[in-house]
């Protein structure tokens, strides 16, 4: 595995902390991790309920090299705190078909009786390469509803139906 010398320097003198990347897409963090020495990567919207395209390759290699994921963008650019037309998916406007998934999504969770949003920003904690969910908050009202959707007790039954209606993969993993 490569390194870089003087960031490992830095690392072990107590300089830094840990040496980490961020993106928001999961293929160069997948280099990244097979080619150096990283501690941690911030991941933005590539392990959502919309989108596990980090569950293919990025989340085993950071699992076996030992490479804790920050998931971060967990509304996906806010389809999944209010999926309705003219929302926006990777900072444009979302398609027709992701609208409509992610208000599939969200009837699901509503006969679960639990928000989409509290499924969203708790999804990403069911698998083991994941140490963290951040979410962006511009007002104390958003903060303490992130709080309570972090909070919020969700039935394995809500994960099971997800996957049942083929919203997710059968094989991915779900908080428990």
């Amino acid at each position: 595995m490569a390194s870089n010398p003087a960031l490992d320097q830095l690392r072990s003198e107590g300089v830094i902390g840990a040496v980490s990347a961020g993106m928001n897409q999961a293929e160069m963090l997948t280099r990244f991790a097979k080619e150096a020495d990283f501690d941690c990567f911030l991941l933005a919207g590539r392990y959502t309920l919309l989108d596990q395209v980090a569950l293919q390759e990025l989340l085993p290699t950071c699992l076996e090299r030992g490479v804790a994921i920050i998931a971060a963008g967990v509304f996906n650019s806010g389809i999944l705190g209010d999926p309705k037309p003219g929302t926006h998916y990777n900072y444009q406007e979302a398609p027709a078909e992701l609208v409509d998934r992610a208000q599939r999504l969200r009837t699901v969770c509503e006969r679960h009786g639990i928000p989409l949003r509290a499924a969203a920003i708790q999804f990403p904690l069911g698998h083991p390469a994941v140490s963290c969910v951040v979410v962006g908050c511009r007002s104390l009202d958003q903060l303490l509803d992130s709080i309570r959707m972090f909070e919020t007790e969700i039935p394995s039954d809500l994960w099971g139906e997800l996957k049942a209606e083929r919203l997710l993969p059968e094989e991915v993993p779900t908080p428990s």
